[in-house]
């Protein structure tokens, strides 16, 4: 077996490509699982099974699949990859009219919902972690609120469309993921550079920064999706417009990133203005079907990679015993942080925001965390505190795709009305 370390980008590429595609064949043949849960399932009880060859003294596969890993930096593939790709494809077929609708929960939920959350999970980590011999300054805390409050609209909106929500709350479920996720990465960079210089920033600074970030990334959005339905509608010709949308994700991405604006919000304007305006006055019916069947494919692929890889990363996390009792204890935490800011907002504004009786008993077990928070606890600087976080995110981020994924479509039914037409 060749070293992992000898292999191209190219050919890594290739062996996780094919790992994908072996177990989606192996899910759908044989388990039956929604692809992505499926997958993950299969990847994490590979990446256990590499484990417990580890401990016979069977060295060599677990020792590949570590080499494998530290190859595909995760954190570069998820956030300067994938992600662009991911929220445009997710934002093409939400309805404006729809967001316009609900837009103050999800505003609030996005925004406010996200900062609150973070406090909560922070200030619940800072005093409950000493109680098990793990010692995290609250600033540590504060990041990890911080990467792990947004929904991850990657894996809402995949579990989402066969859940059977109804399709109000799917709508605010999903706007408020596609939103939340650039809020909390400017609020996470926020913290990771108080974390780095130690200074801590004037209010000022902070409301600037999240204006230029958040602000400047809907603007650029908005002005790339306008750009791209005026050059759509002069031509009619598929071929030109699957690629002119995709030059403009993947390029639009890199243009934020280049100019410190926010491409997760970004890309999420420019998939709602190509997926509204641009689908129904820019494409001719045959642009329109091979645009989404474009953008399905890449969305099913890359989130089935992405799931992969989520799974496999198991073998990169060491438990003890106490650090699991405290991930079992974080995973609760998230949940309570998720129902307060949840049971906050439907209650406040109960008669403003017309959702279905019970809604917040889904919009809180419908709060899935995904890639994105594995993606940017990654990034923390190495050592203990980052070890912890690690450990801590994984368990809350496997929990809430393999235990809520599973499970919100049946709470869904139960405690919400038939989905609406």
């Amino acid at each position: 077996m060749a070293s992992a370390t000898s292999l191209t980008v190219l050919e890594v590429s290739a062996i996780f490509l094919s790992i994908t595609a072996v177990l989606t064949y192996v899910n759908h043949r044989f388990i039956g699982l929604p692809t992505t849960i499926g997958v993950m399932v299969i990847s994490i009880l590979l990446s256990i099974g590499a484990i417990f060859l580890g401990f016979l003294g069977f060295d060599q596969l677990i020792d590949y699949e570590v080499s494998l890993l530290d190859r595909l930096d995760f954190t570069e593939v998820l956030l300067d990859g994938m992600l662009s790709m991911l929220l445009f494809a997710g934002a093409l077929h939400i309805n404006i009219g729809d967001l316009k609708r609900y837009k103050l929960p999800i505003g609030l939920l996005a925004c406010i919902g996200t900062l609150v959350s973070a406090v909560l999970i922070a200030s619940g980590l800072y005093f409950m972690l000493p109680l098990l011999g793990f010692e995290l300054p609250y600033i540590w805390c504060l990041l990890f609120g911080a990467l792990i409050s947004p929904t991850d609209p990657i894996a809402v909106i995949s579990i989402l469309a066969s859940a059977g929500a109804p399709k109000s709350i799917e709508t605010v479920i999903a706007g408020e993921s596609l939103f939340n996720d650039g809020i909390g990465v400017v609020i996470f960079v926020l913290l990771l550079g108080i974390l780095s210089s130690g200074d801590i920033p004037t209010a000022n600074y902070v409301a600037h920064t999240l204006a230029v970030e958040a602000g400047g990334g809907i603007v650029f959005g908005f002005v790339l999706g306008a750009i791209l339905y005026y050059m759509i509608k002069s031509i009619d010709s598929y071929q030109e417009e699957v690629l002119l949308t995709l030059a403009g994700v993947l390029g639009g991405y890199a243009l934020a990133s280049h100019w410190h604006l926010s491409g997760p919000l970004a890309m999420v304007m420019m998939g709602l203005m190509v997926g509204n305006r641009g689908r129904a006055l820019a494409m001719s019916e045959k642009t329109r079907h091979y645009v989404d069947l474009f953008w399905e494919l890449i969305d099913e692929i890359l989130n089935a990679i992405l799931f992969v890889l989520i799974g496999l990363e198991v073998v990169m996390i060491a438990y003890s015993g106490n650090l699991f009792i405290a991930a079992v204890l974080t995973i609760i935490i998230a949940l309570l942080a998720r129902l307060i800011v949840v049971g906050m907002t439907t209650k406040t504004f109960s008669k403003q925001l017309e959702l279905p009786t019970g809604a917040w008993k889904v919009l809180t077990w419908g709060g899935l965390r995904g890639g994105i928070s594995v993606a940017l606890v990654l990034q923390l600087p190495t050592g203990s505190e980052r070890d912890i976080l690690l450990a801590l995110t994984y368990a809350v981020v496997v929990f809430s795709i393999l235990v809520q994924g599973l499970s919100v479509g049946k709470v869904a039914k139960t405690i919400c009305p038939p989905k609406e037409s």
